[in-house]
């Protein structure tokens, strides 16, 4: 019966990731079949081993889904039920954070923030009354350590150095850094200083303009991709966490030197990267050098986000 259960929430998911490549136009068709039915490593996620990714995923999809229709504060209830599942959901909440800044200003995110806040304050209501230290320290243990023998992106790294906080912290140090430098060269690009999201969008020196989908999406999946390339360890049912995404990430951004084949070669050695168990010194280093060419495309890309306005539509 569980099994079954996983089985319809992949078919949910699929609609809903459909629902967005939809709207974005960007990706062919040719594409949603690579998706549907070559990653043996996703089906076995979802209706094999039974974990929550999946589900964290799918609420993470739907919010998405509500924030392409300009249903803010709806889009940050499930965005923030998808963290109850699972934290992975925060590698997002970097793009979500300036997009919001983007679309209301300072003041004007601080609601959908709150609500992002309270629903994670309600649903862990019971656990905070009853032992609020263990609770918090446990359910938001971000210092906690990853086993080796399960990494799929660092093996070819000795253990001594994988275990070691230095490298951890490297590693957030680079997922700092990146961030901020797409958020200041390629996400913002209207001439003003980047505080000016701070600012209610009517009073900018810029006119505001409204989001478009290609916007949305391009800067949540792309914060999201950048938390996977320095994750501390990828296990193998983390491949879920962006597998949906990599097929908008590939061919969204204008690139001539990649093409439609070496696209699909990208593809393709992600998926044997993930399919190798256990996992060798050259599937992690192939599986960084495919994200390694993701990342590159994405900076070089001239035109990231589209100049064309949409209508704008009544925002919630």
């Amino acid at each position: 019966m569980a099994q079954n259960i996983f089985a319809v929430l992949y078919l949910v998911t699929l609609v809903l990731v459909f629902l967005i490549y939809h709207q974005t136009s960007k990706v062919p068709p040719f594409v949603f079949f690579f998706m549907c039915c070559a990653s043996y490593r996703v089906h076995s996620i979802f209706v094999l081993r039974l974990f929550n990714d999946p589900v964290a995923m799918a609420l993470l999809f739907l919010s998405i889904n509500l924030f392409l229709a300009q249903c803010w504060s709806w889009g940050c209830c499930c965005f923030s039920l998808a963290v109850s599942v699972k934290m992975n959901v925060l590698l997002f909440a970097p793009g979500l954070l300036f997009l919001l800044l983007t679309q209301f200003g300072f003041r004007g995110a601080l609601p959908k923030l709150a609500i992002c806040a309270a629903l994670q304050v309600v649903l862990g209501l019971p656990f905070l009354l009853e032992n609020p230290i263990g609770y918090l320290s446990r359910s938001f243990d971000l210092g906690r350590q990853f086993l080796f023998q399960w990494t799929v992106n660092w093996r070819f790294l000795p253990e001594t150095i994988f275990l070691h906080r230095a490298f951890h912290l490297a590693l957030l140090a680079a997922h700092l850094s990146l961030l901020l430098l797409f958020a200041l060269c390629r996400w913002h690009r209207t001439g003003e200083s980047i505080l000016a999201l701070l600012k209610d969008p009517s009073k900018r020196k810029v006119p505001p303009q409204a989001l478009t989908p290609n916007q949305i999406v391009s800067i949540l999946f792309t914060s999201n991709f950048i938390g996977i390339c320095f994750s501390r360890s990828l296990h193998y049912q983390f491949y879920v966490w962006y597998f949906h995404t990599l097929p908008y990430l590939l061919w969204a951004m204008p690139a001539r030197w990649l093409t439609h084949l070496l696209r699909l070669l990208v593809l393709g050695l992600i998926e044997l990267s993930w399919n190798t168990y256990p996992s060798t010194s050259f599937s992690s280093a192939a599986l960084h050098l495919c994200h390694a060419v993701v990342l590159l495309q994405l900076w070089l890309s001239p035109e990231s986000f589209p100049k064309s306005i949409q209508p704008s539509r009544k925002t919630h």
